[in-house]
């Protein structure tokens, strides 16, 4: 199997490239620079694609040129926020034309870019998966202001939606993971039991969303998960 994961430098996108692959698995990962300690499973191959998508044409073509011709699970894990999301002093009146600008160019155009390039090649997979990390965010009366951000996980939904339409006869599964609030201080190799109390049951461990997605791996071609909401147990939200 043949995975290429967006965003894969740290956080939640690390934490993919080293808890999936089964021995003689390709994982590919992408981001504007390969971290040096990466601990990949054992009897995986690793390849990695530098790419800023901060500049979307820039690095659509890169990604486009270096990825292999048959992609059999795209996981698309980029997102960005404004610099005071999620904290008592965001304010949307405050937020620059500039910063608005370059999270929908990032959150945005980089992914339909990027996706018009690799999803013609994740269909020559006989089990073609595309996984898009989403937020609960981006869920109706989510309770959060953040515009920006809200927006543009709502269009990801959008996306999502119009794909599995789009290429229903060629057996595309699409999924997003609608995430709440992660703790992405505490990587794999933290024990699962000491992640899960930082943030006082607020946040979820990365360790819960590897498990989750490589159930999804699992799967036959008869079915797919078309969302998973996946919020911290203590999220009031939910």
């Amino acid at each position: 199997m043949k995975t290429m994961v967006v965003g894969a430098s740290r956080g939640l996108g690390r934490a993919l490239i080293e808890g999936l692959g089964k021995p003689g698995d390709t994982l590919i990962g992408v981001s504007r620079s390969q971290p040096k300690d990466l601990k990949c499973s054992p009897g995986t191959s690793l390849a990695w694609i530098e790419a800023d998508l901060a500049e979307p044409l820039a690095a659509v073509e890169q990604i486009a040129e270096q990825a292999p011709k048959k992609l059999d699970v795209l996981i698309y894990n980029i997102g960005i926020w404004e610099d005071l999301a999620f904290s008592e002093d965001y304010r949307f009146l405050n937020d620059s034309d500039a910063s608005i600008s370059k999270l929908v160019d990032v959150n945005i155009t980089a992914t339909l870019l990027l996706l018009k390039r690799l999803v013609p090649r994740l269909l020559a997979s006989s089990r073609p998966q595309l996984i898009l990390t989403g937020s609960t965010s981006g869920l109706r009366q989510s309770g959060r202001p953040e515009v920006a951000f809200g927006a543009n996980k709502f269009a990801l939904n959008g996306m999502a939606d119009a794909l599995r339409e789009g290429f229903r006869q060629q057996s595309l599964a699409v999924t997003v993971l609608h995430l709440g609030y992660l703790n992405t201080d505490d990587a794999l190799c933290m024990p699962l039991q000491e992640a899960a109390q930082r943030g006082g049951g607020e946040r979820v461990p990365v360790h819960d969303v590897v498990t989750m997605v490589d159930a999804l791996l699992r799967l036959s071609t008869a079915s797919f998960v078309r969302e998973l909401v996946m919020p911290a147990i203590a999220d009031e939200r939910f």
